[in-house]
């Protein structure tokens, strides 16, 4: 059994009441794969579940985003260099500006979005259970049918011209001569 260690020590806005709370993982790792939903069956209600405020990309969705840092978009050849100060600020103004900036967009428009995307991914739950699985199955049924029907007509119309001609080329002999001129 692994050391346990404390979750966070200021708990959440969503559990305020976990401070000091021990990871269940570190107790009991299949109790925590059950928490999580990870087994067939088992799982807490997902609007119950305590969200991860720390790494909240755990399935690595982002990887291909590109992470720009400052370095990645001002750089200074080394026979061109601005004052040191101006270097600091720059850096400063690059960084906090990227952050604050972010922050503000999605207090603003991150709340609505995240409404607009939740309603989306229900509408194509909602497709999906009962217009396309059904629509589906309903087709598999038909078609099914229709194979019955396609196999005897293949049977009855075209397995006698296909023996037929098989017959007819059949009796065909190919001789290949060499001539030597």
């Amino acid at each position: 059994m692994k050391a346990t260690t404390p979750l966070r020590d200021e708990g959440n806005i969503y559990r305020p009441q976990n401070r000091g709370v021990t990871a269940v993982a570190d107790v009991n790792p299949a109790a925590a794969a059950a928490l999580n939903g990870d087994t067939p069956g088992g799982g807490a209600d997902a609007h119950t579940r305590e969200i991860d405020l720390v790494q909240r990309d755990p399935r690595d969705l982002n990887r291909d985003v590109v992470r720009v840092e400052f370095e990645d978009v001002i750089a200074e050849p080394d026979s061109a260099h601005s004052f040191d100060g101006v270097w600091k600020a720059s850096f400063t103004a690059f960084t906090v500006s990227k952050y604050w900036s972010y922050r503000l967009l999605t207090a603003l428009v991150g709340v609505p979005l995240a409404l607009a995307w939740g309603v989306v991914f229900a509408l194509l739950t909602f497709l999906h259970i009962w217009a396309v699985v059904p629509f589906v199955r309903s087709f598999l049924i038909e078609i099914q049918a229709v194979s019955r029907v396609y196999g005897v007509c293949v049977r009855a119309f075209l397995d006698p011209l296909f023996q037929a001609v098989g017959k007819v080329l059949s009796g065909i002999h190919v001789v290949r001569r060499k001539e030597v001129e």
